[in-house]
This record gives structure tokens, sequence and C-alpha cells, in this order.
């Protein structure tokens, strides 16, 4: 079999924190897995859109970044030795004569396996960006749309606009970093944790930070180095010096090669039963952002949640015969082997 052609128990979809946690379950049941994902380093929008913003939700973290969180997950499954595809795309999905899944990406790697895992979260992750003239010659130099290192930005002046949880979250987590923070809403009135909006708001009143309410009409600069924000507001139009802008205004999630594998879709997202997150096909399971079901909540932590069974059912499917018995890690000295701590 060539490096191209490889088979293994399970195929994952995705490499963020849902995809690597159902690595370390199908392994505790001795299942192996390959992951592709399009990013090029594992953590999925974790790593990529919110490595240093902090998450307050994960069981016994009181606080973690986002890749902390990816640090840990990879520590926790590198004993199951898992494969990663990365920087390739799930192009096609094929069930193959001998009844296994055939996935090919788009550089041509070719993986088989009895179970496929979508952990896509909601698939392919495209910013929505402001309706500014030539704001795409800024990008990348002092336009951004998400927060990849804090250290970019200190010292600068910075405005951010939007009026969700993430343009709250980094006004506030800038502030003490960057040499001034403003942020723009088109009204006074906010999509974000309250918490957060009253600290931005006792921010503002103590002259720390500068809360603007209007409209961004134009960037000025000679690209890529912005110089100014201009707003139209009750009052005329306001000049914002600025050293960097980041917009948040949320993002389009495309499910891409992923509507074509034949899977029952609402909304762009993969009904799955809640007893084994398995989808309108069999062998085909869907855990994290990208499943829908009655109560479904979209929580880094119920993603992990199932993991855990998807991994029971994928169970039943590459070993067929044999009896499951569920043990917990700290009696079984056969989970305690395959975890090398035994």
């Amino acid at each position: 079999m060539t490096k191209l052609h490889q088979e293994t128990d399970a195929i994952i979809i995705g490499a963020g924190p849902c995809g690597l946690f159902a690595v370390f379950e199908l392994g505790l049941l001795g299942l192996n897995a390959h992951l592709i994902d399009i990013l090029d380093k594992p953590g999925g929008q974790c790593a990529e859109l919110y490595p240093e913003k902090p998450i307050y939700d994960i069981p016994a973290w009181p606080v973690i970044t986002g890749q902390d969180l990816t640090d840990r997950l990879m520590e926790q499954i590198a004993p199951f030795s898992p494969t990663f595809h990365l920087g390739e795309m799930a192009e096609s999905l094929v069930k193959t004569s001998e009844g296994l899944w055939r996935i090919t990406t788009d550089v041509g790697t070719v993986i088989e396996a009895p179970v496929v895992v979508i952990a896509a979260g909601g698939g392919s992750f495209v910013p929505k960006k402001p309706t500014l003239d030539n704001i795409d010659a800024y990008e990348g130099e002092s336009v951004f749309y998400a927060v990849r290192r804090i250290e970019a930005f200190r010292g600068k002046r910075v405005v951010i606009a939007g009026g969700g949880d993430s343009a709250l979250d980094w006004t506030l987590n800038l502030q003490p970093v960057a040499a001034r923070v403003t942020l723009v809403h088109h009204r006074d009135g906010f999509r974000a944790a309250p918490h957060s909006v009253a600290r931005m708001k006792e921010l503002a009143a103590e002259g720390a930070i500068d809360f603007v309410v209007g409209k961004l009409n134009a960037l000025a600069g000679a690209a890529p180095q912005l110089e100014s924000v201009s707003v139209a507001t009750a009052k005329g139009d306001e000049v914002l010096i600025a050293d960097r802008f980041l917009a948040f205004f949320g993002l389009t999630m495309k499910l891409g090669p992923i509507a074509d594998f034949g899977l029952n879709l609402s909304e762009n997202l993969i009904p799955v039963d809640t007893e084994s997150f398995q989808t309108s096909v069999p062998g085909i399971f869907a855990i994290g952002d990208i499943n829908v079901y009655p109560g479904k909540l979209k929580l880094i932590l119920s993603g992990f949640h199932e993991a855990a069974l998807m991994s029971q059912a994928a169970f039943q499917i590459c070993r067929p015969g044999e009896r499951l018995r569920f043990q917990y890690t700290t009696s079984s000295t056969q989970l305690q082997r395959r975890l090398k701590v035994a």
C-alpha cells in the first residue's frame, strides 16, 4: 500500500478540539484514527482564530487559551499516535466494494476506513468583511479579522469594530496592551455577554478606552499601513487615528465538499441521533458544531460528550462480533496500557 493509499479504523474530518478528543475516545477502545484538516496545524478555530483568547468552560481548567487547549489535547492523544493529513481537504467520499469508506483529498491522499467522523465545526470559515473601499490592500499588515498574537498589537492604536463577543472580548483583552483601544459599533446595544458590555462601559467612563457609536466610512493611509479610520457619527464624520483595525462582523460558514457527501442536511448542519451521533448514513458520524439535534448546545464540552458516545458506536462497526465492555481508566489495566501509563 502506498503512502497515498492508507487504511485505518476511523477517518476524522477536522482536527479541532472535538476531532482531537475523538482520537482519545477511539484510542481507549483500541481504534486508530487518521485526521484530515484544511489548516496547516491542529486546533481548528481555537488555534487559527482564537489562539490567545481565554476559554472558561473547559472542565478542570478555570481558564485556558485556545492554543493551550490544543496543546493539552495533543499531549493527551500522543499515546495513540494518530496520523495527521494537514493542509488537505476531504474532496470525495465513496463506499468501496469491501464496505469501507474511501476518502480522497485534494492532494490525492486516499484513506479507507469503516467509520468516518465529521468534526469540521461549521465547515470552512470565512470572515465577513466590512464594505470599505480598498480594505484588501491593508489585510495582513494592519487590518485583521482575528487576533493570533497579542504582541502584534502592543503599543499600537487599535480600532475594533463589532458588537458581538469577539469585539468586546478583544476590546477588554487588548486594553492593557495597546497604546489606545477604540471600539466602534453602529448602535449602543450589543450581542455580547452582559458582564463584558458592563466592563467595557466602565473603562470608557474611566477614559481607559474610547467607545464610538457610528458607521464605518473609510480607511486611510499608504497601504498596507493604516493611518486612520473614518466613522460617521450623529455629530458628523470622526477620524480615528489607528495603526491596527480589527473587524469582528462574524464568520460565514461553508460546508464545502462535505455538502456533496450524500448526507441529510438542515441549514448547512448535519442532523444526528443522540444515541450515537450517527448521521443519516450508517458508518458516518458528526460531532461538534457541525451537527444538529433537539437541545443542541454549541459548546466544546458538548462536543467532547458526543465524541465519547460516537466512539462506542464506532467500535461496534470496526470490531463486529467483539464484545465491548465499558471500563474506567482508573481501574482498567488494559486501558492504562493503551495510555502508556501502566
